[in-house]
């Protein structure tokens, strides 16, 4: 029906009505303020000399004062957001108190605090000679005092809410906190900053109670134009209401520049718009080896001596890792790592998470698990960045883990990848060089070498947000790489990206993994991602070691109901009776063809990983993981896939021995087949995966009452 509106619920009147009193009770004075203004005399009123001077005078005090406040204010802010010290509230209840004072009182307490008989004026002027009442110099302490709590209050919220890992991808980088603060911090936050800034410096342009009470009303000295107005009200209203009308101007102008910052509107930080859909670039990334570089260039040197040498090595240097890559993950038997140079890990953890972990160079590590298992706290303890886990960490033949995290040589790629908004993609990728001292050309030249390696040195010159998901990506990874990290950290690098991208930046990784000389740890959800690009698979439930062992045989023998159902199989905590059978939960019982294996046979597969690399609980926790994380008697899990169960409308008669009741309670496709869930009184949910035209057979539909069969030759038992 077309012209016709669509019908919107309108403002209620009970509401509309005081809101409308409201706006004309603010404007009626401005109102009343423009239209009794005399335009003709206006120029002559501004231009008059008692009214340039005291403007000259307002604008000096108002910039000193804004000096003062930005040097002082600025730390006090990042003091009251991010600080760990005592007494926070008092501090911030200090900051807001001239906000709320009388600017009178204001102007008493500063002549008791910094009068000649106050508290410190006295000191001030026998030691040094400074008198600040009835000074311009007291003007400024004066504006001071009341406008600064509005940067401070309005960059506290600005830092409070930036997201910090930013800051701590920096660190990861090499960065130093005073580096960070400089160089991306305030960046980030300047939108911020130049709010509080404008309101600041307004603030102090307009002060009058406290300038008057401890700064007097001199002439020349202390009169700025709130002081002139008051004046000329007194002899000459016109006059009093043109600089009125100017004081109005600029404050109007500092709020229409503010854009509602003030007023919660504040962007993103850096100002970041959504990424582009367009996927430029996303194609395979430009073939060539990823080299190695020099055992003698630590990661955490400082200097541009320290770093000079393995800096102009670049990505092209032949170094103990040597050069030649295979196009895919390492194959063969061969241990990873095995007689190839490089850093080792050994990371022993205390917290929530608690285990060993070794692995030697080149190794690449999954580690998978539900959430809450501890996968991001394992990432952060590495790197130092939280105390709910502690690391003892050896790289090499290097103890770092008592080193800040600037200092470990351990590169992070957050889940999106942290791209500094403020940076382009070539400055993103040369930061950590340049926190270690390397000149500019450089670094940039190393940065663009790395962009090339992974398919987006045409995209050096672009900022983050002008960038497409796997774009970003690829640029973050070269950050990471073009430090030498000798432990590199992936946080679900590929879980935000759509399909066909995720396959690419995958072929990416895989194929520059291949020849780091460190060791990488992968979180993820993703089976094909656990597959593809790693050696081996860590799981983790509850901060503890489930399994670790290679791909195939997690996929094979998986140890946890969790990593079966992400390689999309069935998976039932049992208990294995003295006859050999299987105890469920429920009432329902499961027959295998094969009898459980007894501890320590082939079906089960140690936590350790082999003579390569492993992973164990810590010192004091069980060897085995099971329900409750340590391994009870007889405790097993059972493993079927969805293609192994049947549905059937009748009880089944024939060779299955495994038949249960149910109703189908969701029905899902997954490319050409159907996933159907079934939920029974006897057994736990399962999973059958059928055709579409057995579905139509069955006339399934939830709610649906059907029989589950399943053969025992189909079920692996696993005993944990």
């Amino acid at each position: 029906m077309r012209g016709r509106r669509v019908a919107r619920a309108g403002t209620p009147l009970a509401l509309a009505l005081p809101a409308a009193l409201a706006v004309a009770f603010l404007l009626l004075p401005l109102a009343g303020m423009v239209a009794r203004t005399s335009w003709s005399e206006l120029g002559t009123h501004l231009g008059s000399a008692p009214v340039r001077e005291a403007l000259w005078l307002s604008l000096t005090v108002s910039f000193w004062s804004l000096g003062i406040s930005v040097v002082l204010g600025v730390p006090l802010a990042w003091v009251l957001a991010r600080g760990a010290v005592p007494g926070k509230t008092l501090v911030r209840s200090l900051v807001l108190l001239p906000m709320v004072l009388p600017p009178t009182v204001g102007g008493v307490a500063l002549l008791l605090g910094f009068g000649r008989k106050g508290l410190l004026g006295g000191v001030l002027e026998d030691w040094f000679g400074v008198t600040l009442p009835f000074s311009t110099t007291g003007a400024v302490v004066a504006a001071t005092f009341v406008a600064m709590p509005f940067l401070v209050i309005s960059l506290e919220g600005t830092l409070a809410g930036l997201d910090r890992r930013y800051e701590e991808t920096a660190a990861s980088l090499g960065a130093g906190p005073w580096r960070v603060f400089r160089t991306v911090t305030l960046p980030l936050v300047a939108p911020g900053l130049l709010a509080g800034a404008a309101l600041t410096w307004a603030r102090a342009l307009g002060e009058f109670g406290a300038t008057i009470t401890f700064a007097g009303n001199l002439p020349g000295v202390t009169q700025t134009l709130p002081l002139q107005v008051y004046l000329l009200l007194q002899a000459d209203p016109a006059a009093a209401t043109s600089v009125s009308l100017l004081l109005l101007g600029i404050a109007m102008a500092v709020l229409i520049a503010l854009r509602g910052r003030w007023a919660g509107g504040t962007r993103a930080p850096g100002g970041v718009t959504p990424r582009e859909a367009a996927h430029d670039g996303d194609g395979p990334p430009a073939p060539g080896p990823l080299s190695g570089r020099p055992d003698d260039a630590p990661l955490d040197a400082s200097g541009p001596d320290a770093e000079a040498g393995g800096a102009e090595a670049g990505p092209d240097a032949d170094g103990p890792g040597g050069s030649a890559v295979g196009d895919g993950r390492r194959g063969g038997a061969e241990a990873p790592g095995a007689g190839r140079a490089g850093w080792s890990l050994r990371a022993e953890l205390t917290g929530f998470n608690e285990l060993t972990l070794d692995a030697p160079p080149g190794t690449t590590i999954a580690v998978v698990g539900p959430n809450g298992a501890g996968k991001t706290t394992l990432l952060r303890a590495l790197l130092g960045l939280t105390d709910r886990s502690r690391a003892a960490l050896r790289l090499g033949d290097a103890e770092v883990g008592d080193l800040p995290a600037h200092r470990r040589g351990v590169a992070w790629v957050p889940q999106d990848g942290a791209l500094f908004p403020h940076l382009t993609a070539v400055r993103n990728t040369a930061y950590g060089l340049r926190a270690r001292g390397v000149g500019v050309a450089e670094a940039h030249r190393v940065a663009r070498e790395w962009l090339e390696r992974l398919g987006v040195g045409h995209l050096a010159q672009r900022r983050p947000g002008q960038l497409s998901g796997g774009q970003a990506q690829r640029v973050a990874l070269a950050r990471a790489l073009a430090v030498r990290p000798r432990l590199l950290l992936l946080d679900e690098p590929l879980a935000a990206l759509d399909q066909t991208t995720r396959a690419q930046v995958r072929h990416a990784l895989r194929r520059h993994l291949a020849a780091f000389d460190g060791v990488c740890l992968i979180v993820t959800h993703d089976p094909v991602e656990a597959v593809s690009l790693a050696d081996r698979v860590l799981v983790l439930e509850r901060g503890r070691v489930v399994q670790y062992a290679t791909p195939a045989e997690v996929t094979r023998h998986p140890r946890s109901p969790w990593v079966a159902r992400m390689l999309g199989r069935n998976a039932w905590w049992c208990t294995v009776t003295a006859d050999g059978g299987l105890a469920l939960p429920g009432p329902g019982r499961l027959v295998a063809a094969d009898p459980p294996p007894a501890p320590g046979d082939g079906g089960e597969h140690p936590i350790t990983g082999g003579e390569a690399a492993g992973a164990t609980p810590a010192a004091g926790a069980a060897e085995k993981v099971g329900v409750e994380a340590v391994g009870e008697a007889g405790a097993a899990l059972a493993i079927f896939g969805p293609e192994a169960v049947s549905l059937h409308r009748e009880r089944p008669g024939g060779s299955p021995r495994n038949v249960w009741p149910g109703r189908v309670r969701e029905i899902t496709a997954v490319g050409s087949r159907l996933r159907v869930v079934l939920g029974s009184a006897q057994v736990p949910d399962l999973v059958a995966e059928i055709t579409p035209a057995a579905a139509v057979e069955l006339g399934l539909a939830e709610g649906t009452a059907v029989w589950a069969s399943v053969k025992a030759t189909e079920v692996t038992v696993v005993r944990l």
